[in-house]
């Protein structure tokens, strides 16, 4: 993804703010970033992707997904009309890890 494209959809949070507020404020758990920013508080689609986001940066990455935005912005309309998401469109977007594990943190 771009910096300016939107990670959060409902709320227009962009990778440039996550990227900013994880380098900035260096939040130890992933809530964080839904708690200060809104994002994942609304249809909850972008939840996996804030974690995968939060992840990299505790791991010492530059946070990314590797998804175009209109492929994203897609798996998200068939999330809304399913309520699953497209397991394809979260590899695809790098993410490698289960996002509805137990136990994990979800913002």
């Amino acid at each position: 993804m771009h910096p300016d494209d939107q990670v959060c959809l409902c709320f227009r949070v962009t990778l440039r703010k996550i990227r900013t507020y994880l380098r900035t404020e260096d939040p130890p758990v992933a809530t964080l970033v839904s708690e200060c920013l809104g994002a994942g508080t609304g249809c909850g689609w972008c939840v996996p992707f804030l974690k995968h986001l939060h992840a990299e940066h505790q791991a010492g990455r530059t946070p990314d997904l590797k998804i175009s935005p209109q492929r994203y912005a897609e798996a998200r309309t068939g999330f809304h009309a399913s309520g699953e998401r497209d397991p394809d469109a979260v590899r695809d977007a790098g993410v490698e890890s289960d996002p509805e594990s137990p136990g994990t943190d979800t913002p």
